[in-house]
């Protein structure tokens, strides 16, 4: 199914909204977020250390203000010389201050943002592809590939930046809160007891508010995943597009999904930044209250207005953390929806992978015994599969589509495994082989070819980094491609790609088929590796083949059933099971299906 059907068949689902449920800021997904750093835990150390300078800083001005504002009280209400002797150590000291301030500050950012956030990113990233290195060829059969960089690209990015929100502004501010409430209390508790009251208000509210809006971030970034998978698909099937004028309808596809991407993103937006605002509300009262209160002690108890004005700052100041936690908790539900799509892929259960490795040269004879295999348990495929190839000989298998022959492919390079039977190559169960170690016996070409960005040279050697360029140019002339690649503008040296045009189909076919040739591996699978060449390029093929193979074990899967009649072995594979074998003339003495196969073809 392409990812555009899955949009589709998800589609009704969406528009229902967001599925409501109970969230807290700090779940398991918001504890793991910081559990993820402890192998940053030295440089977060550190900032910690920047932040406590900074509190420092901040506490110290307010002291400082508070002194210099008595000094000039005093002298408004008795003038005497050497005021400005009296202020400017004071005014110096600030100024130090600030200037400390600033130089930590930056500090502070430059290490949150250009060491911890992109060490915690490039970690992050290098982990989530070692995953899908070790995921099963299940999972990206049935999840889209947009989705998945997505989630490598976008969402990680977004969980790099958990690092500066959970770093500077959660610890930075409760510690800042903290610090400031001790000294408020030590200062005059009657100012300090308004504040400290109104603010596990403040948290309370922070902490509910932001909760609300992680339901939209989740879909939002679901919604973003699905765009990515339906722009990567239609930019790679872009022929095929505007060869059935698809752009309007999938232009139409884009708007809906880009819309309702929109409206979660809006109202989560809405629900996370309304906090702020309700917060510096509830700070507010409590500015009021301590100046009503300050009021009232210097009118009634004496106390000077620097005391007074030092408490207000410390308010001030004490109202600031308040707010960026505020904000913080409403980011961190942001972040929470990015890292539960990273977390998913993390946790995906891995292939069962032994540690076994191929010991003796390996001769080529494979057996199936028994095997049985689906892809879907409620629909059997591949039943009592039974075949035994002998070393050297060339097998071919055909049958209708959906015949199981692919499948048979898969069972073979063990990109699945089969639930019931064996697989062994030359005696040893494949199941006691490490799959790279498996992988290692067998080259492939499939019928969709694949290039990657690189020289002819590069692509050919592929599966033989170590390959020199005279091994490389005499697998080319086996499959004979190397007259076309000499005539190319760099020869060997020209850049190409999947999309390049400056090979046709049929050329990009026999690079692949080099490649598989080069790499020089005891069994070879050809699967419809001759689907996209002329008739002629065909038989020079078939005749490399023969000539390249001798003594290796080749496997060839085809529909055409002129490309397989010099086949050691012909296995014919009907509803999953082998209903004949044998040569091409010996199967067409039968007159069984093999020879109702071949009439369909070429009787007229």
């Amino acid at each position: 199914m392409s990812s555009l059907e899955k949009n589709e068949q998800v589609e009704t689902t969406e528009k229902s909204g967001p599925a409501k449920k109970k969230t807290r800021v700090f779940d398991e997904t918001g504890k793991r977020l910081v559990r993820e750093m402890k192998p940053l835990r030295g440089w977060i150390l550190l900032s910690a250390f920047f932040c406590l300078l900074l509190i420092g800083c901040a506490v110290a001005t307010p002291e400082l203000l508070g002194s210099l504002i008595d000094k000039l009280f005093a002298w408004a209400k008795d003038p005497q010389p050497g005021l400005a002797g009296s202020l400017l150590p004071g005014i110096g000291i600030l100024l130090g201050i600030y200037a400390v301030q600033g130089g930590v500050t930056y500090g502070k950012y430059y290490l949150l943002q250009s060491i911890i956030s992109r060490f915690y990113c490039a970690g992050m990233r290098i982990r989530l592809s070692d995953k899908l290195r070790r995921l099963p060829v299940s999972y990206m059969d049935k999840t889209p590939a947009g989705d998945v960089i997505d989630r490598m690209m976008d969402d990680v990015s977004d969980m790099a930046d958990s690092v500066y929100g959970i770093v500077d502004i959660l610890l930075s501010g409760f510690l800042q809160m903290i610090v400031i409430a001790a000294i408020l209390f030590l200062t005059d508790w009657r100012m300090a007891i308004p504040v400290v009251l109104l603010s596990p208000l403040s948290v309370l509210l922070s902490s509910k508010m932001a909760g609300l809006g992680e339901n939209h971030w989740d879909k939002q970034y679901e919604l973003s995943g699905k765009l990515t998978a339906l722009a990567e698909e239609a930019f790679t099937n872009y022929p095929t597009t505007k060869a059935f004028n698809r752009e309007e309808e999938l232009q139409r596809k884009y708007d809906a999904l880009s819309e309702r991407q929109q409206q979660s993103g809006i109202r989560g937006h809405f629900l996370s930044s309304i906090v702020q605002p309700v917060i510096a509300l509830v700070n507010a009262l409590a500015y009021i209250a301590v100046t009503v209160v300050g009021g009232w002690l210097i009118l009634h108890r004496g106390m000077s207005v620097g005391t007074v004005a030092t408490v207000i700052l410390f308010t001030r100041q004490f109202s600031g953390p308040l707010e960026r936690i505020a904000f913080g908790l409403g980011y961190i539900q942001h972040v929470k929806a990015a890292a539960k799509r990273v977390f998913t892929i993390l946790d995906l259960p891995e292939e069962p992978d032994p540690s076994g490795r191929v010991e003796a040269p390996t001769r080529g004879r494979v057996e199936i015994r028994h095997v049985d295999f689906s892809y879907d348990p409620g629909k059997p495929l591949i039943r009592d599969l039974c075949m035994d190839v002998q070393p050297g000989q060339k097998v071919a298998i055909v049958g209708p589509t959906g015949a199981g022959k692919t499948t048979i492919v898969n069972l073979l390079m063990r990109f699945y495994d089969f639930r019931t039977g064996q697989i062994l190559i030359d005696g040893r169960d494949v199941s006691e082989l490490s799959r790279a170690e498996n992988r290692k016996l067998f080259a492939m070409v499939l019928q969709d070819t694949w290039l990657f960005k690189g020289t002819v040279a590069e692509n050919v050697a592929y599966g033989s980094p170590e390959a020199t360029r005279e091994e490389i140019v005499r697998a080319c002339d086996c499959a004979y491609c190397d007259h076309f690649i000499r005539r190319l503008p760099e020869g060997y040296d020209t850049v190409i790609s999947e999309d390049s045009t400056a090979v046709s189909s049929g050329q990009k076919q026999l690079l692949t088929i080099a490649r598989a040739l080069l790499a020089d591996r005891p069994l070879l699978i050809l699967d419809e590796a001759t689907s996209n060449v002329d008739t002629r390029t065909e038989l020079l093929i078939q005749k490399a083949m023969d000539r390249l193979m001798s003594g290796r074990t080749c496997f060839v899967i085809a529909h055409r059933l002129s490309t397989i009649v010099d086949a050691d072995m012909i296995l014919v594979v009907r509803d999953g099971q082998i209903v004949e074998q044998g040569t091409h003339r010996s199967l067409l003495a039968q007159k069984g299906f093999y020879y109702e196969l071949f009439q369909s073809q070429y009787a007229i």
